[in-house]
């Protein structure tokens, strides 16, 4: 008796629609791109800084000889020489003050004036909200010469304490507006306890309020430190002395010094110092920062 074999039908195969293999490969040349561009962003901003580390631990012969070479020896000195001889030292004093002054000053005023703002409505909220982020249109270049002539009137000029409260002006607005719109994230009912549970408005505000705003207060004021801190026009006009310089005002001067007598790892260690502790901080706080500027977009 003959069997008939009968072949297997071939499975079916499904095609994928042409559409989403175009899309996956626009991804994927975009992913690259993206890729691509954020190293060679990465490799501009640490090849430089790099660079500017190994040299400030060179000797001068050295960087006139191998300027992108490895330094033979660590030089430590250069950094001791920096701090005493270029002045840096009193520099950073004056930059610890002013900056430390302006941005306490601003997260304080600019955290009470954003939670009355964003919690309380009354007539006027609108308006002193506009006005406060209005201050961001002005460029600091619009009001040098009024700038200078105020201060010289009321005798602020060449002071640290008006530097500081130029500081907090600037940068009142953005602290304003960033943490306005964070306050208005937190949960009301917290705020409602504790109004319930006898609370007032000074404490819900310091007890309550203030801890829960954390990593908002913690992102602003890492921004206004290193914007205070890399500040650079403001003292320059307002603090024409060079005992009440700051950090940027004596690193600009000690690079017009160095025509005349040149010293360049000692101009390339002050800039380490100046640079070590807003590194340090960003570190530091990079998670709050992170926690601070996705908290209103997550809520």
């Amino acid at each position: 008796m003959a069997t008939t074999t009968q072949n297997p039908a071939p499975a079916a195969t499904t095609a994928e629609p042409k559409g989403k293999r175009g899309i996956k490969s626009t991804g994927g040349v975009m992913r690259v791109f993206s890729h691509g561009f954020l190293a060679l962003w990465a490799a501009m901003i640490i090849l430089p800084l790099l660079w500017m580390i190994l040299t400030s631990l060179k000797s001068n012969d050295e960087v006139f000889a191998n300027p992108l070479g490895l330094p033979s020896s660590l030089h430590f000195e250069n950094f001791g020489r920096a701090w005493e001889k270029a002045g840096i030292g009193g520099f950073f004093v004056n930059t610890i003050v002013v900056v430390g002054g302006g941005v306490f000053f601003t997260m304080a005023l600019g955290s009470m004036a954003a939670y009355v703002l964003a919690r309380y409505q009354f007539r006027g909220n609108r308006f002193f909200f506009y006005l406060f982020v209005s201050g961001m249109m002005f460029p600091v270049f619009l009001a040098l010469v009024p700038l200078h002539s105020i201060m010289d009137s009321v005798g602020l000029l060449d002071t640290k304490y008006g530097l500081i409260m130029v500081y907090v002006a600037y940068s009142l607005p953005f602290t304003v507006f960033f943490l306005t719109s964070f306050f208005k994230t937190l949960p009301h009912g917290v705020a409602e306890a504790a109004m319930i549970d006898g609370a007032g408005h000074y404490r819900l505000f310091f007890q309550v309020m203030l801890p829960m705003a954390k990593p908002g207060i913690i992102s602003i004021a890492i921004f206004n430190v290193i914007g205070q801190w890399n500040q650079f026009l403001l003292p320059l006009v307002l603090m024409p002395s060079e005992e009440n310089n700051v950090l940027t005002q004596g690193i600009a001067n000690i690079a017009v010094k160095e025509r005349y007598d040149p010293d360049f790892t000692a101009l390339m260690a002050s800039m380490v110092i100046a640079m070590v502790p807003i590194l340090i901080a960003y570190t530091i706080f990079q998670r709050q920062i992170q926690a601070g500027m996705t908290a209103g977009a997550l809520k």
